[in-house]
């Protein structure tokens, strides 16, 4: 969204045609998702409509199944090719920018596939929401010891931002909603963090990486350090230590891998699967294709050689790379000169709840209160457009004003079923 929105602006429609093909009609502000999974944030304020910012773009909504980049040709499925019956179709193209982002990578853990809760989209943030309150539902209502204990165990897998900030910001959700309920305690719940290697945190650096723990485990939630998961069927959590949680909730955020596109195309890729791209991002061996962000292996070349280490697959260089990459196609198109990608590490901030935080930001490490604001400020200058700034602030100032809300609207999943049981086709929406 980033690289068009600059060639926009950049390029006249004599010029060129930009043409963006995404599955989705929006660009979702991932930072923002752990807040949105705690009800500060509308799940609509945290998406930017493609149509609204892209104006001089043709916005195609569809799936890129396959990119033969010999023959300039990207294969496509839409809504429409669907219920037309069509099958696939071939768009041409003159440049190439391939910056699909990453998806979950999962592991051949017996029963991950079929129990585990994603983090990566706005839909699956609202879903662990509603899930999350529906279990304290199921808590509060049944007699069965083995089910109520289940239901009050949530197990996430992965140390990094994701998993530490969704599982900040949902126990101290559930937390405040607990008050509400005649027979739940927050004593009754059980949080467990369950991390590979001997940090968590670790963009943020060691000391405030060992802080977080100590905070996370002063609200008595069970972090579990150089520990792996190894089953979750039947919903039994089984853990490398030999602990064995019985859960109903069991959320993966251990690591990201580029988009299947990446693989379903003919453009060289590294052993770890990411698209090969030089510092001025153009696509290693390649004149007219482009890449950035999650699916790209950039090489940081601030870090000493040009074949130094890679940028890590994180918003910030994602942002700042697609500014770069526009600007350079725009330069190859009329024959100026390219620049390499270069970065000055602006540093890292996370969210543990409301009102906790850890910060390293531009040389300086803050906690709690203050390293909570600076999160705050830091993503709401990050976030684009003015519209979407301003929506974020107003749900902060009635979030700050007002009483948390402790609905699930777990029907969301199922707009129908009220219909369909007024039908007599479908089961009761309330059972």
């Amino acid at each position: 969204m980033y690289a068009a929105l600059r060639l926009q602006r950049k390029l006249s429609r004599d010029e060129a045609e930009i043409v963006v093909i995404s599955p989705d009609p929006y660009m979702t502000y991932q930072p923002f998702l752990p807040e949105t999974a705690a009800g500060s944030i509308a799940p609509a304020h945290v998406v930017v409509p493609l149509r609204r910012v892209l104006p001089k773009c043709t916005v195609l909504v569809g799936e890129a199944r396959r990119i033969d980049h010999a023959k300039k040709t990207a294969v496509v499925t839409t809504l429409a090719t669907e219920h037309e019956g069509r099958g696939e179709l071939d768009i041409a193209y003159d440049v190439l920018i391939l910056a699909p982002g990453s998806v979950s990578r999962t592991l051949p853990v017996p029963g991950l596939a079929e129990a585990g809760i994603g983090f990566k989209t706005v839909e699956e943030a609202v879903g662990l929401r509603n899930h999350v309150l529906e279990q304290l539902d199921i808590a509060s209502s049944t007699r069965d010891v083995d089910v109520r204990d289940a239901a009050l165990t949530f197990v996430f897998v992965g140390g990094g931002f994701a998993g530490v900030e969704a599982l900040g910001e949902l126990e101290d959700m559930a937390r405040y909603a607990v008050r509400h309920y005649h027979n739940v305690t927050p004593d009754d719940m059980r949080w467990v963090l369950v991390e590979a290697s001997d940090r968590i945190l670790p963009e943020v650096g060691e000391e405030l990486g060992r802080y977080t723990v100590r905070e996370l485990r002063g609200r008595n939630i069970d972090v579990r350090l150089g520990t792996r998961l190894e089953s979750c069927e039947n919903r039994v959590a089984v853990l490398s230590d030999g602990a064995r949680f019985p859960t109903r909730t069991l959320v993966w955020t251990a690591g990201v891998k580029p988009h299947p596109i990446v693989e379903a195309s003919d453009l060289p890729r590294t052993d770890r699967g990411r698209l090969r791209a030089t510092a001025t991002l153009r696509i290693d061996g390649t004149d007219d294709a482009w890449t950035a962000g999650d699916a790209a292996s950039v090489p940081d070349i601030t870090a000493g050689a040009a074949s130094g280490p890679e940028c890590a697959p994180n918003a910030q260089h994602a942002v700042r790379q697609a500014k770069v990459l526009a600007d350079n196609v725009v330069a190859s198109l009329r024959g100026s000169e390219i620049k390499e990608y270069r970065h000055a590490s602006a540093g890292s901030v996370a969210s543990l709840g409301l009102h906790k935080g850890v910060a390293h930001l531009y040389g300086r490490r803050l906690k709690g209160y203050s390293a909570w604001l600076m999160h705050r400020a830091y993503h709401l200058s990050r976030v684009p457009t003015i519209n979407r700034k301003a929506r974020v602030v107003a749900d902060w100032t009635l979030a700050a004003l007002f009483k948390r809300e402790i609905v699930a609207l777990g029907s969301l999943e199922n707009p129908r079923a009220e219909f369909e049981f007024a039908a007599g086709t479908g089961r009761n929406p309330q059972a």
